[in-house]
């Protein structure tokens, strides 16, 4: 036996702790090769990473993506064809009017928040960074309403930076599905996935679960048995995550 393993076995608990060390060693080597099979085939799907949301200036991708939180991007992309004719830069969303604005809003859930948060963010970025957004997640994240998703979304798609992989309902059922991570909390399953997927590639992880999702695989139940990401782990046909 060689020395490497020798030593190898001697660093390594025995009894009930050791099993576990090895047993959750041994899982998050079969994640990790799961998620680069299924980001190998997004890769190949979905070369280029681009979110299905409208808009013309960098604020309102923020304002576009903030309002998508539990909606679909058809119904603020519906709502954004005629507001953002009329709010281009921050400094017009800092001066929307509350109420009026609440209205221009009011066919996507939770509405009310949502303009309460635009509005804010507009002022502090009109005000503080003189209308440009702030390129890192950390300042983004100062925003209100903005969090973790929202932040690596946005300088992804802006500005092709990617410091984390933002996990959206269909990262979030798809990183169930292939037993990628343990949790449910959204920015945990972030930290998961970016883990076990190398850098250079979480840039697909997102727009590309989300296309899947969207066009191959819906949430609803159904036969997935043919799908192509399930013929690479076929177990995912018999895992479907309750809302």
């Amino acid at each position: 036996m060689s020395p490497v393993r020798n030593r190898a076995r001697a660093s390594a608990p025995e009894g009930p702790l050791g099993r576990a060390i090895s047993n959750g060693m041994s899982k998050e080597r079969e994640r990790r090769i799961r998620a680069r099979k299924i980001v190998a085939y997004l890769k190949k799907a979905y070369p280029k990473p681009k979110s299905e949301l409208k808009y013309r200036t960098p604020f309102q991708f923020l304002v576009a993506v903030v309002m998508s939180a539990q909606c679909t991007d058809k119904a603020v992309n519906r709502v954004t064809a005629t507001l953002f004719k009329k709010y281009k830069k921050p400094s017009r969303f800092a001066d929307a009017q509350p109420r009026a604005f609440e209205r221009e809003l009011s066919s996507i859930p939770f509405f009310r928040n949502k303009a309460k948060h635009i509005i804010a963010a507009a002022k502090i970025v009109s005000h503080k960074y003189n209308d440009r957004l702030p390129r890192t997640a950390k300042d983004l994240q100062r925003l209100p309403g903005v969090g973790y998703k929202t932040a690596h979304v946005v300088l992804g798609e802006l500005y092709d930076i990617w410091e984390g992989i933002p996990t959206d309902t269909h990262v979030k059922r798809f990183a169930y599905r292939f037993d990628l991570s343990d949790h449910r909390d959204l920015k945990k399953i972030s930290h998961d996935l970016e883990r076990i997927i190398p850098k250079k590639n979480w840039k697909y992880v997102n727009n590309g679960l989300i296309r899947y999702g969207r066009y191959v695989c819906p949430a609803r139940p159904h036969d997935c048995l043919a799908h192509p990401l399930t013929k690479l782990w076929s177990p995912a046909v018999k895992r479907w995550h309750k809302a």
